[in-house]
């Protein structure tokens, strides 16, 4: 009986990236062109791809999502396990995202979901760049503001820009 060894088509990568927010909850940002003052985000996504499908961990961290704040709470955590549908065009490789994590609004941690789409362009076999667009929504009512005591879902765009080593 003979066997046949298939190599793996499974790899490996991870992707530091730089962003805003946009949209939503997000302040002074209406829109992804309509922007007075952008709040930085910045985190990694890591992960593994087949030829058509892998998962990621995506992890952003804003540090003045709501703007100035009177208590000085102001940022944004978000931690999402993505599942991705690739379409491998040689060294250009666009993708689409779905996933469920944490959202973690002032402190207050919430489920939430995100979906979007991205770009991978490949100058080399292990060398990238990465555009990504992601809308991100809490499934729950959060309460944002002690003052306001008004509960809402949590709703809001990230743009990003990244590298992307694999």
């Amino acid at each position: 009986m003979a066997t046949v060894t298939v190599p793996a088509a499974a790899q490996g990568f991870f992707s530091p990236f730089v962003g805003y927010n946009f949209g939503g909850d997000s302040v002074n940002c209406v829109s992804l062109r309509n922007c007075d003052e952008r709040h930085t985000n910045l985190g990694i996504s890591f992960g593994n791809t087949g030829r058509v499908a892998g998962t990621e961990q995506d992890i952003g961290y804003a540090r003045h999502f709501f703007g100035e704040t009177a208590d000085g709470k102001s940022s944004m955590l978000t931690a999402m396990t993505n599942f991705l549908v690739i379409l491998p065009l040689g060294p250009v490789r666009p993708y689409g995202v779905l996933g469920f994590g944490l959202i973690r609004p002032r402190g207050k941690n919430a489920l939430g979901y995100d979906i979007g789409l991205g770009t991978n362009v490949f100058f080399t076999k292990r060398f990238g760049v990465r555009a990504d667009l992601r809308r991100m929504r809490s499934l729950r009512d959060v309460t944002l503001f002690e003052t306001s005591g008004e509960k809402d879902k949590l709703d809001f765009w990230r743009a990003s820009l990244g590298l992307t080593f694999r």
